[in-house]
Formats: C-alpha cells, sequence, structure tokens
C-alpha cells in the first residue's frame, strides 16, 4: 500500500531511563543529527528522492558517525522528507534554505525499536555496536488513549520518535492502519460541540461539563508551585515535580470523565459522530480559560476519539469561524451577538441561550452546510438538538414522544 491508503495516529508516552542509559541516549542523539547535517550537506539542491539521499550519503554517515547501518538509512530518509518540504515551501512562495538540525530527537523503526506491551516497555538501539537501551514506558494506570493503538491488532507500529526535552525522555509512537470505507449511513446525525471558558465543554444536546472545578484545581496547584519555586531548595524542587506529576494525572482523569460523557450524550441521542471546532489557535480564541492549555484541548480531542471508535462513531472537526457569533436562527452574523461570555442575543431575531450551547449548534451545523467531503461520505445530514433534530436548511423534526419544551431547538416559522 502506498502512504496515502494508510491512516496513521501518534501516541505520546514518557520513558523512564537510568543516568547512564539517557547519556547513551544523549550519544546517540548527537550521531544521529550529525548524521542527518552530513546528509543535508550532501544532498541539498542535488536530489530529494529517500533512496538517492540514501546511496549518496549513507557512507559518509558510517565513516564519520558512530550509527548503526539502520540508524544511517533512516538519517538519510529523515533527510529527503525534510528537503522535500524545502522544495514544496518554494513551490508556494515561501523562503526555504537547507536543512539544520537541532532539535534533540530522532527516529527509530522496526529494526531499532521493540515495544513490548504486556511489560509497558521499550528497547532502543543506539550507536554502541550491538548496544540497547531497554526502558519502562510511563503509560498512563487508567484506560489512556496510548492503549487504544498498543492493544489493536489493526494498528500496525511504525516509525517514531524519541525526543529529550527539559531533563525528560518522550517517546512519539507512531501508528499505521489501512484505511477502510465504511458503509455510507442513511439520514445520520452528529453531535456538535464547543469547547470553552467557564464549560469544558457544551453539546448541541444542551450537556454541560463545567470548568469550575477543574480551574479551581489548577488555581491550587499553580499556588503550590508558586510557593516551591519561592523555596529554591533541593527538596523543594523534588516536592515539585511530584505535584506536577499529580496534577497532570488529575487534569487526565478529568477529561477522562467529560470524554466519557460526550460520547454517552452521542450515543443516548442516537448519534453516528462527534464534531468539534478545529483546535489550531484555541489557545488564542479561549485565552481566559483556567483550565485548559493546548495540552489539554488535544488531550480531550484524543479522548473522545477513541473512545468514540470503541462506541461505533466517528469524530471530525469543522472551521471555528462565526461558530461564537452566528444566529442558529436566522443566521444572521454579528460580533455583538455575543453580549457576553456567556450570553447569545442575536441582534437581527432575538434569539437568546447561552453563547457556548449555541456555539455547539453552529459547530455542527456549519459541518453539514458546507457539504464537507467526510459528511457526504458518511451520509449525515441533521445534528442532535435536545429534543429533537435540525438539518442545515430548518427543518425541525422531535424526538418520539420527547419534549418539545426547548424553543431554542426549533427554527422560526
Amino acid at each position: 500500500m502506498t502512504g496515502d491508503e494508510y491512516q496513521r495516529r501518534t501516541a505520546i508516552t514518557r520513558v523512564s531511563v537510568s543516568s547512564s542509559q539517557s547519556e547513551l541516549l544523549e550519544r546517540t542523539i548527537s550521531e544521529w543529527l550529525e548524521a542527518c547535517n552530513i546528509a543535508s550537506r550532501m544532498a541539498w539542491g542535488t536530489c530529494d528522492c529517500a533512496s538517492a539521499v540514501q546511496r549518496l550519503a549513507y557512507d559518509r554517515i558510517r565513516e564519520e558517525t558512530e550509527l548503526g547501518s539502520q540508524h544511517a538509512v533512516l538519517a538519510t530518509h529523515h533527510v529527503a522528507r525534510a528537503i522535500k518540504s524545502g522544495i514544496e515551501r518554494r513551490k508556494d512562495g515561501k523562503h526555504a534554505t537547507r536543512p539544520e538540525f537541532t532539535s534533540e530527537s530522532m527516529t527509530f523503526d522496526a529494526r531499532t525499536m521493540t515495544v513490548f506491551e504486556e511489560e509497558e516497555e521499550v528497547s532502543l538501539a543506539t550507536c554502541d555496536s550491538h548496544s540497547r537501551v531497554r526502558a519502562r514506558l510511563e503509560l498512563p494506570d487508567d484506560d489512556g488513549y496510548q492503549y487504544q493503538y498498543l492493544e489493536d491488532d489493526e494498528w500496525e507500529l511504525t516509525e517514531s520518535t524519541l525526543h529529550y526535552r527539559d531533563g525528560d525522555w518522550f517517546l512519539h509512537l507512531g501508528f499505521r492502519t489501512p484505511k477502510r470505507t465504511d458503509p455510507p449511513i442513511e439520514n445520520g446525525t452528529v453531535l456538535g460541540v464547543d469547547l470553552g471558558v467557564a464549560e469544558i465543554a457544551v453539546t448541541s444536546t444542551a450537556q454541560f461539563f463545567s470548568a469550575g472545578e477543574l480551574s479551581h484545581a489548577r488555581r491550587e496547584f499553580e499556588r503550590v508551585r508558586y510557593g516551591l519555586q519561592a523555596q529554591g531548595t533541593r527538596n523543594a524542587y523534588r516536592t515539585l515535580e511530584r505535584v506536577s506529576a499529580r496534577e497532570s494525572e488529575y487534569i487526565k482523569h478529568a477529561l477522562h470523565d467529560v470524554a466519557n460523557g460526550i460520547v454517552d450524550e452521542a450515543r443516548g441521542h442516537g448519534c453516528d459522530g462527534i464534531v468539534f471546532e478545529e483546535l489550531d489557535g484555541i489557545r488564542d480564541r479561549l485565552p481566559e480559560a483556567d483550565w485548559h492549555s493546548e495540552w489539554a484541548f488535544d488531550t480531550l480531542y484524543e479522548y473522545v476519539k477513541y473512545k468514540a471508535r470503541a462506541a461505533g462513531l466517528f469524530v471530525d472537526t469543522t472551521s471555528p469561524r462565526n461558530t461564537s457569533r452566528r444566529c442558529p436562527e436566522c443566521g444572521f452574523v454579528h460580533e455583538n451577538n455575543r453580549t457576553s461570555r456567556d450570553q447569545f442575543e442575536c441582534q437581527e431575531c432575538g434569539c437568546r441561550g447561552h453563547a457556548d450551547y449555541i456555539a455547539a449548534k453552529n459547530v455542527a451545523d456549519t459541518y453539514l452546510s458546507r457539504g464537507q467531503q467526510t459528511s457526504r461520505e458518511r451520509g449525515v445530514g441533521q445534528y442532535a438538538l435536545k429534543s429533537g433534530t435540525m438539518t442545515p436548511n430548518g427543518t425541525y423534526t422531535p424526538y418520539p414522544n420527547g419534549s418539545e419544551d426547548e424553543s431554542t431547538d426549533k427554527s422560526n416559522p
């Protein structure tokens, strides 16, 4: 299969190594960066095909570095991709120079890395002859999203990247599986989800997941960290690391609960999929959200994806443009429609509601009304509300024997 016939995912986990193992890995990365820069100097302006870069630079890399044969091959392929990216940038009229490799990271594949799922360990080949580092994968104790790929035979482990950052090691495990064409859904339904400030998430069915407790907890953790940083002692630093780890676990547990709630809401309303706004730039759009970081948004999205997949639901994203300013009743778009952080009132038709709930409906409506390829392929044409479903053209259908008491669910006559 070609690369386009696979869908790919990345699962990130911390790696626990001893000081001697860390020194060996650091030296291996140093040799890897030297190899990449050798290949870059030789191939820039000459070739960008992986096999061509390998033929050109492989022998030089083996002569001038301590890398083994497979790491040398991976380095040349890594350089070929970087050169290709630079060429594409130039075609788009952007500035591009010869790639320089300085980031403390390197690539591993099936020949240079072995993952032992049951033991939750990984073995990594290093620059020492026939030497490997076997280390523990610090996977979450609960049902972290990483297990979706590690324990599912449909996902094949592929090229992965080891990163060294601020004294810690992180492994970005790469997985792939052949793309499948699911049978089309007739008159399918999606659930819209908006991520907010006071609310972690709000659905188009008016389910609110409050950020109050999480925001309070993060402020408390921040207060404790500030006090420890002010002490500046070695013991305080060790305690600070433990506090940060507890905070991370607390946040992940809270986000797991929210993800479960979103998936349950979709299943409870007979939905076929869940739609979020695109996450790129979301931290800039929500600067006042105490509970969040870009990591938190991404983590919540990943949790929902793997929990939804287990429930037979798809997850997709759509453009966030005007989802907080557009009236779902009449379509009027204006910044004054958002009268406050939490309140929405259309300046044209007077439609009122909680701003995040309005945005959740607009997320779903935008996904459907723009005729995205994914929505057409899946046959979804309506989105779920608290008391019924709505189509982009304003056709409201109440649930059988359901409530019709929420006027904001219905389109204007």
